[in-house]
């Protein structure tokens, strides 16, 4: 993903995103996992789920990462939605090969 060096969790979150893989995104989220996004928590794997098809997959968003620093990405995010391309932030709490906690936010 350009000259930017992701941990494996992080490209597999990207590649699964621009793939509008449900499933394959859905593994990237580890037991207990949360996200936070648009001022809600989702937590647990049906919400994360529900988070998954409502935010990534129906808005067809395609992530274009931009840097990586200390756990946060900051992508470019496009899809079917008003406004795009926006910028976000995505800070991931990762364990071993999953995500155990993201928080996105505009940039």
């Amino acid at each position: 993903m350009n000259d930017i060096t992701l941990p494996d969790v992080v490209e597999n979150f990207i590649a699964a995103t621009n793939a509008h893989d449900a499933n394959a995104l859905a593994a990237v989220f580890g037991d207990g996992a949360t996200v936070r996004d648009d001022g809600k928590t989702w937590a647990g794997e049906t919400e994360i789920r529900e988070w998954i098809q409502g935010h990534l997959i129906t808005p067809k968003i395609v992530l274009t990462p931009t840097s990586f620093a200390d756990d946060r990405l900051v992508a470019s995010g496009d899809g079917d939605f008003p406004g795009g391309p926006l910028s976000f932030s995505f800070v991931f709490g990762i364990k071993g090969d999953q995500v155990t906690d993201l928080a996105i936010a505009p940039v």
